[in-house]
């Protein structure tokens, strides 16, 4: 290939292959007659190679040393490309979560500080289904009201709403590992104080509305996540109890 389409096919200019070339970089194995370069399928894996490693962030010598070290192999570079890259990854998924967590938390209109917000919650993100819940029911008096609310809660008011979850999150678990049924009164009674907490700290949550936040419970994987790393079973568990409650009020 010439390097015309070589830097096409590369996504680079004509003149960063000329700049690799004086370097020693990247020297095409041939020449035309009148000079111009060719790049074999050699070369296009050794351009691959160097592409890689600058996207991972590493200067021109560095590569050039790494890729010229008898001791590497190929598959030793892709190795070592592929840790660097799974730690990107890593890390890029953790700022899409702030960033995502921080944009949720200003629609939602919390106002604590990070140290707060760390104290509180620590790794729970208390706005993680917002976007779900605002898509839904953005447009409802009761999330206006959830929203009003929330905007004006201090520290103390939020460990006390987050003190209230987890006190009966942690007792519908040990429920259920003793065996209770989650259609019996007392699974039904736990998943009344559950829609209790909801009116007390957010928005006035109807059986009716209760009942379909019990469904998405099972239905939606993040909910589903968020109570199976309490226990095994308990999004399911807390779901029927939802919703017996409900029918039990006759929703």
């Amino acid at each position: 290939m010439n390097v015309g389409e070589v830097a096409a096919l590369a996504g680079v200019t004509v003149r960063t292959l000329h700049h690799y070339d004086r370097i020693g970089l990247l020297s095409p194995s041939g020449r035309t007659a009148a000079g111009y370069r060719r790049y074999s399928a050699a070369d296009l894996d050794r351009l691959h190679q160097v592409l890689l490693y600058r996207e991972l962030g590493f200067p021109l010598e560095e590569v050039a040393t790494l890729l010229d070290d008898p001791s590497a192999d190929p598959v030793e570079h892709l190795r070592r490309q592929h840790r660097l890259l799974r730690d990107r990854l890593d890390r890029t998924a953790a700022m899409v979560a702030a960033v995502e967590k921080e944009m949720e938390a200003r629609q939602m209109g919390i106002s604590l500080t990070p140290r707060e917000r760390f104290e509180v919650f620590g790794d729970h993100d208390p706005e993680q289904y917002e976007a779900e819940v605002q898509e839904r029911w953005g447009d409802t008096d009761a999330y206006r009201e959830s929203s009003r609310r929330a905007a004006a809660y201090t520290k103390d008011d939020w460990v006390r709403v987050t003190a209230e979850g987890e006190d009966v999150e942690a007792r519908m678990a040990a429920a259920l590992q003793a065996g209770v049924a989650p259609d019996s009164p007392e699974a039904m009674d736990l998943a009344e104080e559950a829609r209790q907490q909801i009116s007390r700290n957010f928005y006035d949550c109807s059986p009716e509305v209760h009942a379909g936040l019990g469904r998405l419970y099972v239905e939606d994987e993040r909910f589903t996540a968020h109570y199976e790393r309490r226990a095994a079973g308990l999004a399911q568990w807390v779901s029927t109890a939802v919703q017996a409650n409900a029918a039990r009020q006759g929703a």
